[in-house]
């Protein structure tokens, strides 16, 4: 990469540039349903979204959030991560993680914690291998009727 920043994207415009790379990752949303998750994860649960632009061009987005649970205590939680296609492999996942480590350290936050799905084996070789995360748990859902 030639010049790369992460910038924080808060504005409604913001978000609507981060959706066609989180699209990739998150295919079942619209873009609508997309951004109205964003701005009620924001004012409500402290979500933050960040991109990570190559020169002028977005190559990667994440979004995380402070959390506190008994397990972890206080923590940082990865919800998303994606890299667009065109750019996979080479290190805009390492940035933008590394970004979430540094400023979880600057809030005075311990740990960073995440979920990827069952299939996704070079995201977990990523994780372990790259990032050194240690895999901890399973994560179980029930979709309620």
């Amino acid at each position: 990469m030639l010049t790369e920043n992460v910038i924080e994207m808060t504005t409604r415009d913001d978000i609507i540039k981060t959706f066609p790379i989180m699209k990739q990752l998150r295919t079942h949303l619209d873009r609508d349903t997309y951004v109205a998750l964003v701005e009620e994860a924001m004012a409500d649960d402290q979500y933050r979204l960040v991109a990570l632009f190559d020169n002028d061009k977005m190559v990667a987005v994440a979004g995380f959030k402070p959390m506190i649970t008994l397990y972890y205590a206080r923590f940082v939680w990865v919800c998303d991560l994606v890299t667009d296609n065109a750019s996979r492999s080479n290190g805009c996942g390492e940035k933008l993680l590394t970004y979430v480590e540094e400023w979880a350290r600057a809030h005075s936050y311990k740990k960073v914690a995440l979920s990827s799905g069952l299939k996704r084996t070079n995201a977990h070789r990523f994780y372990e291998k790259k990032m050194a995360y240690d895999k901890a748990s399973y994560v179980f859902k029930k979709d309620l009727k």
